[in-house]
């Protein structure tokens, strides 16, 4: 293994060499530019009607952005889907209008739901991003689809995302036989900025993306590498001639009121109850750069349900957060990149200790951000409420983040967490801490480097543990390679965290090339490669865990998107615990086998598509065959529907050499009037546990960030020694209001 590690190593330095000229000579790479491109803003004299048709005198008098630059699916030449930006402001708003055009116009539209917040990839898409206070390192974007849907979300260093920070804006938008126009209205109570000096001009920095799907084309406005997002904000534009209104008080509240019904039945006993409840959360932008959010009585009702996993491996399973409060700003907490060591895990909050899936009410919690130029600081307090599980717990983490250079970072983060003493459970109280150092390098715009070194303190065990991390990678129009290292003892405990795996150390080394093939009409991209992930205990760094190869020299997309892979995975497992997935006891051993997987999917932005797993090969000392098969079917953007199955075959595994078969089918979908009233359904049946979920959710934006909710839950569990069925009804209003 060490001698794979060497040959590994040795090749990246090799093709890091190979291309220095190439990369040089081509300049695909390009950096910043020191006199960045400028956008007059006209002021707009007479009100603008924000219904996405851009009729008014003073749209056909602005300036208009043109000179678009194309990214994907190669970089630079001649764009086929123009663009035309113009910017207008009043007292009030920052007015953006666009004309995205298309010869074909509405048949050429790829919309795949009218869903709020839609994830990159599968839709036509227009966007900005703002830097009003010129940090370089964070942008507020704001998103549409040629069907209206909205997407904002915070985005640090160009990579890191804060999807769920929702704020107020309105768009519109109109389809055309010659493709689709866009307003945007943003308020400038909205917009984070100074207030300027007297004479002194504003100047924000800004980026545009248009995302043409049917032809995988991305430009963008400046010139930006293929290799970087377009919210890499270093190589932004410059927004001038706009006078801004000072800064306002900027309050946000968002009470609501809620009714919820329970019943839960099992074979011996029936109960059922009734509550109304009353919360909502404050924001309060006290300056440009600070904001102070205050929540009670928090409820997520409304929050998507978790999927199940069947977990055959001998590492945790990390769930992403979906909360709405804990997922804003979340980009600035330290290991908030990663899913292996985050010494602060919101997902810890709210939730009855080990009891991952049962929530624990939260009586209030508090937050604080204060971004500038130089430094980043935060804190967060949550108070949680005692269940029959769990005893009132405390959390409070603080952050602090130093900006030096072009784009480098160094922080510091402490979390505790006091859980408090409770006679009727039996508990005694536990403090529980941790201190966290981090940073990112970012010494020219292809490299990467990341680190953290973390400490935790455990009351009630007495013990210290470490653990840390250290990641380089540099990427580029040609390939991407890179090294991870992380190391977790058995002591550390972060007690508002996570960790993938106690008492390990995982090298994680690889890459792969990109090739564009020009010759090739019907190859987009092909990326062969490989990574090696070797595992080796903390405590004994000669005792393997586990290693693998992940090879895949087939991954491509074609012209259309779709996508075919082929990979090897020779796998070594060195079993000395007991370990017993999905009930099948592992005898303690070593173990060598080799893994395949074929994997397929059509376009998946079309009114159909419908993707292929096959999963294949030896597994410990039997085997293993896994087929995955999904499905959507979305004849137009208002209705959609989706399905999923997973099927194990697994024979002659572990101490007894038993055979086990699981099924995991999950269908969903939605229902929507336009992007303001909706209604999704969803359901999953694991025969693993025999448990079957229903979750049906309306929603109806009344106003901007204002909903009523109507949500009704039903699980069910057979095969167990008492089954089990619980129901749930859940009516709920959200009114926004911002002075």
């Amino acid at each position: 293994m060490k001698n794979c590690l060497y040959l590994l190593l040795a090749l990246i330095l090799f093709s890091n060499v190979s291309y220095t000229q190439t990369i040089t000579t081509e300049a695909l790479n390009f950096p910043p530019p020191e006199n960045p491109p400028e956008i007059k803003v006209n002021r707009a004299n007479s009100p603008l009607n924000i219904d996405g048709k851009l009729e008014e005198a003073e749209w056909r008098s602005a300036i208009a952005v043109t000179n678009f630059f194309r990214i994907e699916p190669r970089q630079g030449g001649d764009i086929r889907y123009e663009t035309e930006v113009r910017f207008l402001y009043d007292d009030r708003y920052l007015y953006v209008g666009a004309f995205c055009k298309d010869s074909v116009g509405v048949k050429g539209i790829r919309v795949q739901d009218l869903r709020r917040d839609f994830t990159w990839g599968e839709n036509d898409i227009f966007g900005i991003a703002l830097d009003p206070q010129n940090l370089k390192q964070y942008a507020q974007a704001f998103q549409t689809t040629p069907y209206g849907n909205q997407r904002d979300f915070q985005n640090f260093n160009g990579n890191t995302f804060d999807t769920g920070w929702n704020t107020l804006w309105t768009v519109r938008t109109q389809r055309t036989d010659t493709g689709y126009t866009v307003e945007f209205a943003i308020p400038f109570e909205t917009l984070r900025y100074d207030a300027p000096e007297e004479g002194e001009l504003v100047e924000w920095g800004v980026t545009l993306v248009r995302y043409a799907r049917r032809d995988i084309e991305v430009s963008t406005f400046p010139d930006i590498p293929q290799s970087f997002t377009p919210y890499r904000m270093t190589y932004a534009a410059r927004l001038i001639g706009i006078e801004v209104p000072p800064p306002s008080a900027n309050i946000r509240i968002e009470p609501y009121t809620l009714y919820q019904y329970d019943k839960v039945e099992t074979s011996s006993n029936t109960s059922d109850n009734g509550d109304f409840k009353l919360g909502g959360d404050i924001k309060w932008a006290i300056s440009p750069r600070s904001v102070f959010d205050f929540t009670f009585n928090t409820d997520f009702a409304q929050v998507d349900v978790d999927r199940a996993v069947n977990n055959l491996e001998r590492f945790n399973i990390f769930f992403p957060e979906q909360r709405q409060f804990f997922l804003e700003n979340s980009g600035i907490w330290a290991g908030g990149l990663q899913q292996s060591i985050r010494p602060f895990f919101s997902r810890k909050v709210g939730l009855q200790g080990s009891f991952n899936a049962e929530p624990a009410p939260i009586q209030a919690g508090m937050r604080f951000t204060n971004r500038t130029e130089k430094q980043a600081i935060a804190g967060m307090f949550v108070r949680q409420g005692e269940t029959d599980r769990s005893p009132v717990s405390n959390f409070g983490v603080a952050r602090y983040l130093r900006n030096y250079g072009r784009e480098n970072n160094i922080g510091v983060m402490l979390t505790h967490r006091l859980d408090e003493r409770s006679t009727d459970l039996g508990m005694e109280a536990n403090n529980n801490t941790t201190l966290t150092l981090d940073g990112q390098i970012r010494p020219v715009s292809e490299w990467d480097i990341q680190y953290l070194l973390t400490t935790s303190y455990d009351e009630t065990t007495g013990e210290t543990g470490f653990a840390g991390r250290i990641f380089a990678g540099n990427t580029t129009n040609k390939f991407y390679y890179g090294w991870v290292t992380e190391y977790t003892d058995a002591d550390y405990n972060p007690g508002m965290g996570f960790v993938r795996q106690n008492d390990v150390i995982r090298h994680n080394p690889g890459g792969y090339f990109i090739w564009r093939p020009k010759k090739i009409n019907w190859i987009r991209r092909w990326d062969p490669g490989v990574f090696v992930n070797f595992n080796h205990d903390a405590s004994d760094p000669s005792s393997l865990q586990q290693a693998s190869f992940y090879i895949f020299p087939v991954y491509l997309w074609f012209k259309d998107n779709s996508f075919l892979e082929f990979s090897i995975s020779p796998t070594w497992q060195h079993i000395n615990f007991e370990f017993a997935p999905l009930g099948l006891l592992i005898a303690q051993d070593n173990y060598y086998y080799t893994r395949y997987l074929i994997q397929y999917n059509t376009d998946r932005s079309k009114k159909w598509s419908l993707g292929l797993e096959y999963d294949f090969g030896q597994f410990y000392n039997g085997s293993r065959d896994r087929v995955a098969i999904s499905g959507r079917l979305a004849p137009f953007p208002h209705t959609a529907a989706t399905l999923e199955y997973e099927y194990n075959d697994i024979r002659n595994v572990g101490l007894e050499q038993e055979d086990l078969s699981t099924h995991l089918v999950t269908l969903g979908s939605r229902f929507a009037l336009n992007p303001r009233l909706q209604l999704s359904v969803f359901y999953q049946y694991n025969s693993f546990d025999e448990q079957g979920r229903w979750n049906v959710r309306a929603s109806w934006e009344y106003q901007p960030l204002s909903f009523v909710y109507v949500v009704f839950n039903d699980t069910e569990i057979d095969g167990t020694i008492d089954d089990f069925r619980g129901q749930q009804f859940v009516s709920k209003i959200t009114l926004v209001k911002q002075f």
